[in-house]
């Protein structure tokens, strides 16, 4: 067994040298283990919405083709590190070697089941074989190992949901706890792209901090996303409007809001280009939390200074301090949600 292995993982950077494993090109990918890693068997892949979106384009929806670009990523850079999208995504699998000086957040034990909290994008990752493309969940079935440093977090799966229910939660589980910090009572909310995984979460926490007196606005660009935020009735208004058409967006949160626009927005769209809709929606002095990883932060920054639009932008942080824990209750307290979750992903 291999030792003196840094943390943060830093010894498996391959090119560049000198720099961490998320940024890097490439990355050793070789699955036996320093003494403070974790070796995971690895039977499910949840990819990051936008590069699923990305690759799903690029194969024309073929499955094939779509494998062919997964298994072609890894096989170039040592993880599964969209070079599109520069986003990667979580796995599942089982336990199956712990090194002597692991010195992991969460306990752990060989033979349990988890969930990474860290991105694909800065895992090394070797896969076997692809074994199924499940497209209405963005999940992958897989024959792989992959290796968690030690400063990597994950969470154990519980036992009270389907796996691939608890991945598609735990995917986005920085969604929903960042929307709980941000949201106060009686706050004008819009959560842009509020039917989808993300945004279902987000609706739901943002009505529950805003409270009554406050307003959350659902938008989506497709008939089944607004019907869905109707059905589950976290939305107190649902807009159907494409969210890269910023004008249209800003004309239509105006008009429900009597022009006074939103305190806080939260972007959970796969799709580039929605920057501006979220910013120009949003009143002077707010707030914009964009969780997408579609997310131009260039194109955020120069557009909000082009406007003359005094807001305050965060980086979509996909950790927070509980936030799995934040997550997993969040669908277990709403019968709602529990409901329409296990239709879309158990």
């Amino acid at each position: 067994m291999k030792k003196n292995a840094c943390q943060y993982g830093t010894h498996r950077v391959l090119e560049p040298l000198g720099v961490l494993p998320q940024p890097a090109w490439k990355l050793d990918n070789t699955m036996e283990i320093y003494d403070n890693e974790l070796l995971i068997d690895v039977d499910t892949l949840n990819i990051d919405a936008a590069s699923f979106t990305q690759i799903k384009k690029q194969a024309q929806g073929d499955l094939q083709a779509m494998a062919a670009i997964m298994t072609d990523i890894v096989g170039q850079r040592g993880k599964h590190h969209n070079p599109a999208t520069g986003s990667g995504g979580m796995l599942m699998g089982t336990v199956a070697r712990i090194g002597p000086n692991w010195q992991g957040k969460t306990p752990v034990k060989v033979g349990d089941r988890i969930a990474t909290l860290v991105s694909l994008s800065l895992t090394p990752l070797k896969i076997d074989k692809i074994k199924a493309i499940h497209l209405e969940r963005e999940q992958v079935e897989v024959e792989a190992q992959a290796i968690l440093f030690s400063s990597g977090i994950f969470a154990v799966l519980p036992q009270d949901m389907a796996p691939s229910l608890a991945l598609a939660i735990l995917d986005v589980a920085g969604a929903p706890a960042q929307t709980a910090h941000l949201v106060r009572p009686d706050q004008t909310v819009m959560i842009v792209g509020g039917g989808g995984k993300s945004g279902m979460l987000c609706l739901y926490e943002a009505k529950k901090r805003a409270g009554i007196a406050g307003k959350v606005i659902g938008l989506g660009s497709g008939k089944a996303s607004c019907d869905r935020m109707r059905q589950m009735g976290f939305a107190d208004v649902v807009i159907q409007v494409d969210a890269t058409d910023p004008l249209r967006v800003m004309e239509a949160v105006s008009a429900v809001t009597d022009g006074q626009l939103a305190d806080v927005v939260i972007n959970c769209v796969n799709i580039p280009g929605t920057e501006m809709a979220s910013i120009m929606s949003t009143k002077e002095g707010g707030t914009v939390y964009f969780f997408s990883m579609a997310t131009s932060f260039t194109g955020a920054a120069l557009g909000a200074e082009g406007i003359g639009k005094d807001v305050t932008m965060l980086i979509g942080n996909g950790y927070c301090r509980n936030h799995a824990a934040v997550a997993l209750q969040t669908v277990r307290e709403s019968p709602m949600l529990l409901q329409v979750f296990n239709e879309l992903y158990a």
